[in-house]
């Protein structure tokens, strides 16, 4: 089974529909899977219900396909660093369901395990309890949150071998995992792909089971908030 693609167009053929929905790994903007994110732009697909912990930044990562109009609706935990994300949703163009990180990374787990809802006492008392169903176990009270299965899933690893065995570096190590189970289809982008056996089976973080497809490409590693120490004055 053909699991290597030659850019992120061909790995995307036939996947992409408008009113799909996605669930993307990343947080901030490490580990975020740009080639993918920027050839869904390049498609042209429209009303997009995306889960992925934020939304990028106005003019990189997940921000891109809210500068054109193409999601619908987010489910995330973070909104904070992109404005044209604030302005859609006080304006009422888009859709936001919020949900707290361990509440989102869980119900991609959930969804990737077949496991179809949990119960967390997270939001419990809040707005994001309102609707669902509450329940009391050994006294305290939970409400129930449903897994998430996502039409198709895109991740970002550091490395991977031709059979799609994935290796994430340090915090991009964070909603991908998760991210990528709860698809029906994964593809994966990568910034290296080894020759079949090199990687040592205990340092591999996710199975090629998972993986449908991958690329290989070059990435820009960009900062959210660049942050520097003053130079003390001699």
């Amino acid at each position: 089974m053909k699991k290597v693609y030659g850019s992120a167009k061909e790995a995307l053929d036939g996947l992409l529909h408008d009113g799909m929905f996605i669930a993307a790994g990343g947080f901030g903007l490490c580990g975020i899977p740009e080639l993918l994110i920027d050839a869904i732009q390049e498609a042209g697909t429209k009303d997009i219900t995306i889960a992925s912990n934020n939304c990028g930044v106005d003019d990189f990562g997940l921000g891109v396909l809210l500068g054109t109009k193409q999601i619908k609706k987010m489910i995330s935990s973070y909104v904070g660093e992109n404005a044209e994300f604030m302005r859609q949703y006080l304006s009422g163009e888009l859709e936001l369901e919020f949900n707290p990180q361990g509440t989102l990374a869980e119900r991609m787990r959930a969804g990737g395990a077949g496991i179809p809802g949990f119960y967390t006492k997270t939001g419990v008392g809040t707005v994001i309890a309102e609707g669902k169903e509450h329940k009391e176990f050994d006294g305290e009270t939970y409400i129930l949150e449903r897994g998430i299965v996502a039409d198709l899933s895109i991740v970002k690893a550091w490395k991977a071998d031709d059979t799609g065995n994935l290796v994430f570096r340090k915090t991009a190590r964070n909603f991908n995992p998760p991210a990528a189970t709860c698809g029906k289809v994964c593809v994966a982008e990568v910034e290296e792909i080894v020759p079949r056996g090199s990687l040592d089976p205990d340092c591999i973080h996710l199975p090629g089971i998972f993986v449908h497809r991958l690329i290989q490409g070059a990435h820009e590693k960009r900062i959210e908030q660049r942050t520097v120490r003053k130079r003390e004055e001699a």
